[in-house]
């Protein structure tokens, strides 16, 4: 899957995540922040967009498998659409050419 096409499906997980019900927010962002963990840890150091669009594009069915082990009482918190892209969108700050908002040229 191109970068292009990731981009607006993580977009539209941070959306969700941020529109959740108050009360499950807190749990959310919990769980959104150790799939972070996981995706630093399967891309190790320096790497780029589409890297990170190659690694999404192989499958996100591990994202609920970290979700689970996270919060295992709080199904609801298993979304890969909410929990899996808001972690890409967030990770995505740290590509190598990835700045201010956008992609950048080489």
């Amino acid at each position: 899957m191109p970068f292009e096409t990731a981009l607006p499906q993580w977009d539209e997980g941070t959306r969700r995540l941020a529109a959740a019900p108050a009360d499950q927010r807190r749990l959310l962002y919990g769980v959104t922040d150790k799939v972070v963990g996981e995706l630093r840890r399967r891309l190790g150091g320096p790497f780029t967009t589409d890297e990170l669009a190659e690694l999404y594009d192989a499958g996100t069915s591990w994202v609920t498998d970290v979700a689970a082990a996270a919060a295992p009482d709080h199904p609801e918190a298993w979304d890969v659409r909410t929990v899996g892209d808001a972690a890409f969108a967030r990770y995505l700050r740290e590509a190598t050419d990835y700045a201010g908002g956008r992609r950048l040229t080489r």
